[in-house]
């Protein structure tokens, strides 16, 4: 006896170095469309999974035969688009990941954990408010400037991808939705997507959007997709996405994978910024994707930025004659600010100078204080969070690091504890040294708190224009922990209830302060010698960004008949970062740069790829990519022999958590040459890591155009 069925191939959510494979065979009752989402057994579990394009077969399935049928379809959904499954495929060859690990993790979590009749019920709702139709409600729009006309014009008549290079209150947003607005309107059916570097961000451009395109196209068209939304949150959201109800998605670097049937156009705000390279799991550049995106499914990217990527610069380079055909991205220029003064007037003070172990400058104290005394705001940034980096014993010489990693324990006064920042371990700040008893314990650097509290002291008895005394305020990772923390005190900012606002850089990026007139950097040195070849990039652009904090409103400083300013202290203030933001000449930053990448043949001028290696001891770790590296010299897998291979090296901080991590780097003069070779050799590794000696690994990873090495 035998049963006729048809085998459907299903891409399930299993790791590239599990060893199952991409697809499973399931049997199932008719034949399924690619893209349909099913629910099978794996194991004892039942799990969810999408059905791949793979050549359905039908046949019969003799008696006793081990083939498993599926356990159901999750009927209402309509099959993931073939564009979808094309961008997941590319990106699991791409970044070297498993393609269901890359399908199923760009699904919402409460997708996976639904019953088919649990998800019938939640589509059986109603959707609400579908809005007014395109002819009774027209969008108010404001008057673009030349440059913003200039640019969207070219947008709309050009393929792209295209770089919006525009200085910080230039107008970038208002393009950005003229141009979503026009792709909108020219197709019903069309739908927008919409990206931001940080979840901080996204609340206040979806109030934008829904402001301006609600009242048209209905109160479900804009939605947002984050990891800051609750599970029940990111399903509504996803399947207003995928049913094409939504027109417009927000969201964070994982947006990109979300199912857009309809997709005509893709935003990337704040391109520039290493937010969009994810840094756990599948590495993916989430910014890289949407250009392929794009391209695969016909819609146009956008990439905005006051300070691209070196890679994006090189990459929008106009053509010469000696570079005859330029680069592949259209750069389009925005240089002005609009109704904003002139960019701030950068001063650096020479720390060198100063008394020994100030925080704050004589002279930036007292622009300050002049601020305070005037009723206008200052903005002091320091990207390290905490009161200090770590504690110290001056008799024994004790330091405050974490028994689980190679890290200090950050010392955080407000609850009087040492908290690891990389693997969470806190303990209570001891009374007395934990290794020789004395009580001479001592703070070394610092972090936001202690910079507030500092300001504290030096500022209380500074007045405002009221005669009440100055309030200082601080926002961090640790400030804003509790939900609507992070609004509620950005509301306090802009109503104009805080006057020094102390922070991370949470602060120096996207938001539009009215009332800041003076920004400082007081302890930017520590990426100026990085080994890190990327660190001058990411400081010049953190510092550019906050910059563009202060003077936004012309008006406001007309009338306070004051200039915007950024301060730097620095110990190197002559260093080409400082003199490069003083004239804010982003591209002679950029030249700079890319001729010395250039000369060291780095990206953009080369490609990378990182393994990493984490095992119980950082003999096993280093031990295995060694062996892995052998391993490949032996096969002469392809590609090898147009990449360099360098030697496994600590990371950083090499142990977190109680396990130690090592990496090696291997280069490349061709993409295409370091992605043959880093494709044949997944198996070799695989099989190394069988081996006896490897047995205290504990993972390996693949990072694919690594930001950090």
């Amino acid at each position: 006896m035998s049963i006729s069925f048809a085998i459907v191939h299903v891409a399930l959510h299993t790791p590239s170095h599990s060893g199952v494979g991409d697809l499973l065979s399931y049997a199932s009752e008719q034949p399924l469309p690619p893209g349909t989402l099913v629910r099978v057994p794996l194991g004892k579990r039942e799990v969810l999974g999408v059905v791949w394009d793979a050549e359905d077969a039908t046949g019969e399935l003799p008696e006793g035969a081990a083939m498993r049928p599926i356990a159901g379809v999750l009927e209402g959904v309509e099959p993931l688009s073939l564009p979808w499954r094309r961008l997941v495929a590319f990106a699991a060859r791409y970044y070297q990941r498993a393609l269901g690990e890359i399908a199923l993790a760009a699904l919402p979590p409460q997708l996976r954990d639904l019953q088919p009749e649990q998800l019938a019920r939640r589509l059986r709702r109603p959707a609400k408010g579908m809005g007014a139709g395109a002819d009774e409600v027209a969008i108010q729009n404001i008057a673009l400037t030349p440059e913003q006309e200039s640019a969207r014009a070219r947008i709309s008549s050009e393929s792209g991808p295209f770089l919006l290079f525009g200085s910080t209150g230039s107008g970038k947003t208002e393009v950005y939705l003229r141009c979503v607005q026009e792709a909108l309107e020219s197709d019903p059916t069309a739908q927008a997507l919409v990206m931001v570097p940080e979840i901080n961000l996204t609340p206040q451009l979806e109030e934008r959007f829904t402001s301006r395109f609600a009242p048209r196209f209905g109160s479900q068209a804009v939605v947002s997709l984050h990891s800051g939304m609750t599970n029940p949150q990111r399903l509504k959201s996803w399947l207003a996405a995928h049913s094409g109800v939504a027109r417009i998605v927000l969201g964070t670097r994982m947006a990109v994978f979300a199912s857009l049937p309809g997709l005509k156009i893709i935003v990337v705000d704040e391109e520039h910024d290493p937010s969009y390279k994810q840094q756990e799991g599948a590495r993916y550049s989430a910014r890289d994707l949407a250009i392929w995106r794009g391209r695969e499914q016909g819609a146009k990217v956008l990439l905005g930025s006051a300070t691209p990527s070196l890679e994006t610069w090189h990459a929008s380079r106009p053509a010469t004659a000696d570079d005859p055909e330029g680069g592949r991205y259209v750069r389009l220029a925005m240089p002005s600010r609009i109704g904003a003064g002139a960019l701030a007037r950068v001063r650096r003070v020479d720390m060198n100078q100063q008394p020994r172990r100030a925080i704050f400058s004589a002279p930036l104290l007292a622009a300050i204080t002049e601020r305070v005394a005037r009723g206008e705001q200052s903005m002091v940034l320091l990207n390290r969070r905490g009161y200090a980096p770590v504690l110290h014993c001056a008799d024994c010489g004790w330091k405050s690091d974490c028994p689980h990693c190679s890290a200090h324990q950050v010392f955080h006064k407000a609850d009087r504890t040492l908290r690891c920042h990389h693997c969470g371990y806190t303990v209570r700040v001891p009374r007395a040294c934990p290794t020789c008893g004395s009580p001479d314990i001592h703070s070394m650097g610092r972090g936001t708190e202690q910079l507030e509290e500092q300001l504290g002291d030096l500022l209380s008895e500074v007045l405002r224009p009221d005669r009440t005394p100055a309030r200082i305020a601080r926002i961090d990772a640790d400030t804003t922990k509790a939900k609507g923390s992070l609004e509620a005190q950005l509301a306090q900012v802009h109503s104009g209830e805080v006057d020094v606002l102390v922070g991370t850089q949470m602060i120096a990026k996207g938001h539009d302060f009215r009332r800041i007139t003076l920004v400082a950097a007081v302890q930017p040195d520590g990426a100026l010698f990085s080994s890190d070849f990327r660190a001058p990039e990411r400081l010049f652009a953190l510092l550019m960004q906050a910059a563009g904090r202060a003077g936004r409103d012309a008006a406001y400083m007309a009338a306070q008949g004051t200039q915007c300013e950024m301060w730097v202290q620095s110990f190197h203030p002559k260093h080409p970062v400082y003199e490069a933001l003083r004239t804010h000449d982003y591209p002679a930053f950029a030249a700079q740069q890319l001729q010395e990448r250039e000369e060291a043949a780095m990206p953009p001028f080369a490609f990378q790829a990182l393994v990493r290696a984490d095992a119980r001891t950082q003999e096993v770790a280093q031990g295995f990519l060694t062996a892995a590296t052998a391993a490949a010299h032996a096969a002469a897998l392809p590609g090898l022999e147009a990449v360099t291979l360098f030697p496994p090296v600590p990371l950083t901080i090499q142990r977190v958590a109680n396990v130690e991590r090592a990496q090696m780097l291997m280069e490349s003069s061709s993409r295409a040459a370091l992605q043959r070779f880093l494709a044949a050799w997944q198996p070799v590794m695989q099989a190394t890591r069988s081996a006896p000696e490897h047995k205290g690994l504990v993972r390996w990873l693949v990072d694919v155009d690594p930001l950090v090495i």
